[in-house]
């Protein structure tokens, strides 16, 4: 019977959540999703020391604004929990019980000072001290120590460590979908630190290969930085008796900087102008607020499209594609090995091509917020909607309609330098004043009818098309850039219009004598 596809998600609560990390969880559902299974998210908050108050919030809210749906996890519930690895401690003891009963695994006294003191005897020599079966014997462990002398110290409170007893020159296969199989000895891997008395919680290694063994994952899909891992891990599910249950192992390429070489970073983001993470985030000890996709004007669904081909592709030459179509088209065979360069711009693009095909009113809608951000209130959706509708094609971000839009919204201030030095002449306030008679007499305001009416009397008069246009333009816009003159009048009251013209007359200083 073919098992039933289960993968999990598991970030700690130590921060924001990082776009590489955002990456895991959107190739991990898509996966879930195409194969009919469950998407976990599992919070591994076994370091205590680490835990910043929010980030699991942080989480949760992330996930659910790029359309990433949990089936169980802490909010979620399920049959599997507590989904919380800090409430599974008792789990956990008994799961190290089995090892230390099994001669697979140790008690360690080491204290810190030893240790530091060893790795430093190591460097002199130009060595490397690593704690396996080359120096455990040398050690102050249960495997050197009298069972007797092991149970009084842990009576007696000292605090202790387990760590895992590795069998030296043994070739570990671990089997990748993405990189085949990968062989390491296993001399190169050291005793791992299993379990802590001081803080009574695993370490990740531990927990994790316990938690997704318990929870029946069938897949575990993770960044490539845990590839190196991967080998204790195996040695773990054989330990512990599991290996006909073992996950299949999925280790994707990293996000690479976009420029230079090496992992992409927050610094990469603050100093190329883009975001590395999904929502804004308000660091709880520094204050320090890191600038999120949402806030910055992205749609959900591109910065999906545009994550989800960073290290794959669908086998063809499609882009655009909505969360069903890339549930469809995902296979890991399409995924890349190496690293995926970051192409931020590429992001915008997505955006801007999702933008375009948002209906005007739900982008009215997002564009609110903006408007009562800059204090501007008094217009109906309709007419937000309309405007934004005008120049959205010129908007790559949210925010960027209104650097497009804000004439829609508010009378000029001052007036563009250049072109009023080009589209201003002495002429020009006079020729204004009759616009102004035309506008007000015409009985029809809208694009087309305007439009015949005022390019009539520019011609019946025998003025410049180009002058007479820009000027007007000029007056009510406050340069020259902007969708259709007519369009824009169409859609702005003929008094504001009238108003904006008079203004202008009244502001622009006639231009120095030749």
């Amino acid at each position: 019977m073919q098992r039933k596809v289960r993968v999990r998600f598991a970030p700690s609560p130590t921060g924001p959540l990082h776009i590489g990390g955002v990456r895991t969880a959107l190739y991990n559902y898509i996966f879930a999703r195409k194969h009919g299974g469950d998407m976990i998210l599992r919070i591994e908050d076994t370091d205590s020391n680490r835990f910043v108050p929010g980030a699991e919030e942080y989480i949760n809210e992330s996930l659910k604004w790029l359309g990433i749906e949990i089936d169980e996890g802490v909010r979620e519930g399920g049959p599997f929990g507590p989904y919380k690895q800090s409430e599974r401690r008792d789990i956990y003891r008994d799961h190290v019980k089995k090892l230390l009963d099994a001669g697979k695994a140790y008690i360690a006294f080491d204290s810190a000072e030893t240790l530091a003191a060893k790795r430093e005897e190591a460097e002199k020599e130009k060595k490397t001290f690593q704690y396996d079966a080359s120096t455990r014997m040398e050690m102050e462990n249960s495997l050197t120590l009298p069972p007797e002398e092991v149970e009084a110290r842990i009576a007696r409170g000292d605090q202790y460590v387990v760590r895992f007893l590795i069998e030296p020159g043994r070739d570990v296969v671990v089997d990748d979908l993405i990189r085949g199989r990968v062989t390491i000895n296993s001399s190169i891997l050291d005793d791992k630190v299993l379990y802590k008395s001081a803080d009574d919680l695993p370490t990740y290694h531990l927990a994790n290969i316990v938690d997704d063994h318990l929870m029946e994952v069938s897949h575990v899909i993770r960044g490539e930085e845990w590839l190196p891992s991967a080998p204790l891990h195996v040695l773990l599910y054989e330990a512990f008796g599991w290996t006909d249950t073992m996950p299949q192992f999925v280790h994707l390429p990293l996000l690479l900087k976009p420029v230079g070489n090496g992992k992409l970073s927050k610094r990469d983001g603050d100093k190329l102008g883009f975001p590395v993470f999904p929502l804004e985030w308000h660091d709880p000890k520094s204050g320090e607020i890191s600038s999120g996709y949402r806030e910055n004007g992205y749609l959900p669904e591109a910065v999906v499209n545009f994550l989800a081909l960073l290290g794959w592709n669908p086998g063809d030459d499609s882009e655009l594609m909505d969360m069903e179509e890339l549930i469809n088209k995902f296979s890991f065979d399409h995924c890349s090995k190496s690293g995926a360069k970051f192409d931020y711009k590429k992001g915008m693009w997505f955006n801007h091509e999702y933008l375009m095909q948002r209906p005007d009113d739900e982008l009215a809608e997002l564009f609110m917020p903006v408007l009562e951000e800059k204090g501007i209130t008094g217009f109906t959706p309709e007419y937000v909607a309309r405007a934004v509708g005008m120049v959205k094609g010129r908007a790559n971000l949210i925010p960027d309609l209104w650097e497009q839009g804000d004439f829609f919204f508010r009378a000029p201030e001052t007036y563009a330098e250049k072109d009023v030095r080009k589209r201003w002449s002495a002429d020009t306030p006079r020729i204004m004043e009759e616009l102004i008679g035309v506008i007000e007499g015409l009985p029809d305001m809208s694009s087309a009818a305007a439009e015949k009416e005022v390019l009539g009397w520019i011609e019946s008069k025998g003025y410049h098309l180009g002058n007479v246009m820009n000027a007007f333009r000029l007056a009510v816009v406050g340069a020259c850039r902007g969708p259709h003159m007519f369009d824009i009048t169409e859609l702005m009251p003929r008094e504001e219009v009238v108003a904006r013209i008079r203004r202008a007359i009244e502001r622009i200083p006639a231009p120095a004598a030749e």
